[in-house]
């Protein structure tokens, strides 16, 4: 009788466990859709927040290769009745770890391999890639790390399952040249309803990417679609969410003093505004958990919170990792992103001044429009003044903790090329720096340093590339232009002919071999570089001639420039400065040369110029010509 009576309220307890579970798992089952207003769903949990101490002891046994996958996993079950069963089973023996995950989790499965035809060209397996890369996940189960998205969308590849911000801007110049307007036009409208929906673009459409952006190219992707339709009205359309991304960049300025910083913006002492890339969290990151947890401990002088903000920053810079970021370049635990004002992210946010500047204009906004010019013309005079390194004469990062500009040159010392924020005799001297040490076989290092890091030495990666070669067109480099077009295409061609893929990163120490170093393998596929592939391949040969194939000798560059106009992604003169708001800049109270706009050769009469940059050195030889065209058959990602 005192056992009936003692196990009763057991039993009652158990009896609504099981009810509560079963309402809870028929809540979880319902999928969550893209449509679904950002009032009606709070950001998600991302899987390490989510699983608690099952994640963190999935990912320390290494069950998998790549710590991506199980923060890929799909729970098929409400997570919390999943952590309760591991809790009571994990100590029993026999437990197996592995078994418990494969039936509680749907694991993510391995992407399409494609296999190209006999003989298929360059250009038509970049164009039977696409529908494979193609992906549409507008609901996705409630526990999904993935984000749904309201429209199709391309991916990059390989691990890289989800969208991601920055690599579709370059993904969308190959979508335009292959005429996948709609493409272009889906994406754009999936970064504005991510925008709408968390106040921001993440890094990818995961959960865990939520913390973070990447850096902010929807300006240029806006600008893009709208020289294919809708112009100005494009423009205007999207002002909004453009306006929104500025205001998540910018988020604290307005209340900051001078020498004081708040997430992504930073004010100087002089009182000038810049921006540094930021991570809301500082905790591991759930996609590589054991990597920086395994930094941190290796580092027992840091705090670890902050050894994972500053690889988080890194994450967010796209550029993970890099010497760039670092005191040590051997030791990844040096990394201090978040001290450094990164030259390209200011860059890049010029010009989102600059296209806000042009939307409110479209949209009647003649106040708006001032502003904006004011805030691009403030951000050239701070970058002139503080990211230009008067001794070697290129663009370079500022450094918080010492308070002067970094001597390192990197590729990035060519984005205010890129954007026309340049001065023209700063652009030749990076120019010239560009040609005597960045300049290689195989096209342009990301660094001149060694470390083992992907975003270092030997490795180039192609979206450097592309705004290397438009920077230097700007200013009308147009010969080392077209050489770094040549040289890029070379070693794609001929890591295709000898491997049949286009890949995530290249040796451009030679030509013909994909890139090393990183938390993980050489990706194939690959988005951004089909991308840039496609835009370089018809500014080498000319609207009027495409060419399917890297030519077996460069075309001149006299007749590549007659192309100019139309092969850039943006005209020039959009970008550039207005005079009557942003004078020529100044330093140690001298006047620098006149903008670029002001000074460069106009492009649609003037013949290509010659580099007035020292020759190049003897390892940056030009690259042999493509063995072959016609690459055999083979499996390619």
């Amino acid at each position: 009788m005192t056992q009936a009576v003692t196990r009763r309220p057991r039993t009652l307890f158990f009896a609504i466990q099981v009810a509560l579970s079963g309402a809870l798992l028929a809540f979880s089952t319902l999928p969550a859709s893209a449509q679904d207003a950002p009032a009606d769903r709070a950001a998600p949990q991302p899987p390490d927040q989510l699983l608690g101490p099952l994640f963190t002891d999935v990912q320390s046994a290494k069950l998998f290769p790549d710590q991506k996958t199980f923060a890929d996993a799909v729970p098929k079950s409400d997570p919390l009745m999943i952590l309760a069963d591991y809790r009571m089973q994990r100590n029993q023996s026999g437990f197996d770890l592995r078994h418990f995950v494969e039936l509680n989790f749907t694991l993510p499965q391995k992407g399409e391999a494609y296999v190209p035809p006999a003989g298929q060209s360059l250009r038509e397996h970049i164009d039977g890639l696409w529908p494979v890369l193609t992906r549409s996940t507008d609901s996705a189960s409630k526990w999904d790390s993935l984000l749904p998205l309201p429209k199709p969308y391309v991916v990059p590849g390989g691990r890289f399952r989800e969208v991601y911000y920055w690599d579709t801007y370059f993904t969308m110049l190959g979508l335009a040249e292959s005429d996948h307007w709609d493409k272009v036009q889906d994406m754009v409208d999936n970064f504005a309803h991510e925008i709408d929906a968390w106040g921001h673009i993440p890094n990818g459409n995961r959960s865990y990417y939520l913390s973070r952006s990447q850096p902010p190219f929807f300006s240029f992707m806006v600008e893009l679609l709208a020289t294919h339709e809708g112009g100005d009205e494009t423009l205007k359309k999207y002002l909004p969410q453009l306006q929104k991304e500025y205001a998540y960049w910018m988020e604290g300025s307005d209340n900051l003093a001078a020498g004081d910083a708040h997430e992504r913006v930073v004010k100087l002492k002089d009182g000038a505004v810049l921006n540094r890339y930021w991570d809301d969290r500082d905790a591991p990151r759930t996609e590589s958990w054991l990597d920086d947890v395994t930094t941190a401990k290796n580092n027992p002088d840091r705090p670890a919170t902050e050894i994972y903000r500053d690889l988080r920053a890194g994450a967010a810079s796209g550029w993970d990792f890099s010497s760039r970021w670092m005191d040590n370049p051997q030791q990844l635990g040096s990394i201090r992103t978040t001290t450094i004002l990164p030259v390209d992210l200011n860059a890049l946010l010029f010009q989102l001044e600059k296209t806000l500047a042009r939307a409110s204009k479209a949209a009647g906004d003649t106040a708006g429009a001032t502003r904006y010019e004011s805030l691009a013309s403030q951000r050239q005079q701070a970058m002139e003044t503080h990211l230009w390194n008067a001794k070697h004469g290129w663009y370079a990062d500022y450094d918080l903790k010492t308070n002067k500009v970094r001597d390192q040159l990197t590729a990035a010392a060519l984005y205010p090329l890129y954007v026309k924020a340049a001065a023209q005799d700063r652009a030749e001297k990076v120019a010239a720096a560009t040609r005597a040490q960045l300049l290689k076989p195989g096209g342009i290092l990301t660094t001149t340093v060694k470390t083992g890091q992907q975003w270092d030495a030997p490795n180039g990666w192609a979206p450097l590339q592309w705004v290397a070669t438009e920077g230097l067109m700007n200013y009308g480099q147009k010969d080392l232009a077209m050489d770094v077009t040549w040289r890029f295409l070379t070693n794609v061609q001929h890591t295709y002919d000898r491997e049949q893929k286009l890949v995530e990163k290249y040796d451009v120490s030679s030509t013909g071999t994909g890139g090393g170093g990183g938390e993980y393998p050489l990706q194939d596929g690959f988005g951004w570089t089909n991308g840039v592939t496609l835009k370089m391949l018809d500014l080498l040969c000319g609207a009027e001639k495409p060419c399917d194939n890297v030519p077996q000798t460069r075309p001149g560059s006299a007749s590549a420039a007659s192309e100019d106009g139309k092969m850039l992604s943006k005209p020039a003169e959009q970008n550039a400065p207005a005079k009557a708001d942003a004078p020529a800049p100044q330093q140690d109270g001298k006047m620098l040369s006149k903008p670029a706009e002001q000074n460069a050769p106009a492009k649609a009469d003037a013949p290509a110029p010659q580099s007035t940059a020292p020759a190049a050195p003897a390892e940056a030889n030009a690259p042999a010509a493509p063995t072959s065209s016609a690459p055999a058959p083979a499996p390619a990602q």
